[in-house]
């Protein structure tokens, strides 16, 4: 009875080490939020983001103030970084170089079925604590619509979603580091 007794121990001993080891484990693996940065908070305080002209060809009016907000929003929103005018510790800046529509694909009639409008970004990114993470270089978003329906009808929905588009582009790539 006693060799019983014990077994039956061991058995609720194994259990509990087996969910104290597993809860051990889970309470220790490691988190990842995909919006986060990667901000050294003790090093960088501050962040300058100019307002980025408009210098396509083509132009939709609101474009610019959708922009130039979303951007903004996306680092107070995401980062506990200041937003100051001048000599911030990082440093953004560009303007919209090419805000287009070009068709897409072709019904059986031979006519335009679908149409792309794409926006391009010019970014300028200094990091002022660590310049070896300074760059320069393009980003592009592009939404399509059926052509059934007008720009006017569908351009503030899909300006907006490339704007957010290209903004999480530029967040990750200066300061998210992934």
């Amino acid at each position: 009875m006693d060799s019983m007794k014990t077994k039956a121990l061991w058995r609720v001993m194994c259990c509990v080490a087996a969910i104290i080891t597993f809860t051990s484990i889970i309470s220790c693996s490691v988190s990842y939020k995909f919006n986060a940065s990667s901000i050294d908070y003790t090093k960088t305080k501050t962040i300058q983001i100019a307002d980025f002209p408009i210098r396509s060809s083509y132009v939709w009016g609101p474009m610019g103030p959708m922009f130039n907000n979303e951007l903004k929003d996306k680092f107070a929103n995401n980062t506990r970084l200041s937003l100051v005018r001048r000599n911030g510790d990082l440093k953004i800046e560009g303007e919209i170089t090419q805000y287009q529509q070009r068709n897409k694909s072709v019904s059986a009639d031979g006519y335009s079925s679908q149409t792309e409008l794409s926006m391009t970004v010019n970014v300028r990114f200094t990091n002022n604590v660590n310049h070896s993470e300074d760059f320069e270089k393009q980003f592009t978003a592009s939404q399509t619509y059926d052509n059934k329906q007008s720009l006017n009808a569908v351009q503030n929905e899909l300006v907006t979603e490339m704007c957010k588009e290209i903004c999480d582009q530029i967040f990750n790539a200066t300061v998210a580091n992934w």
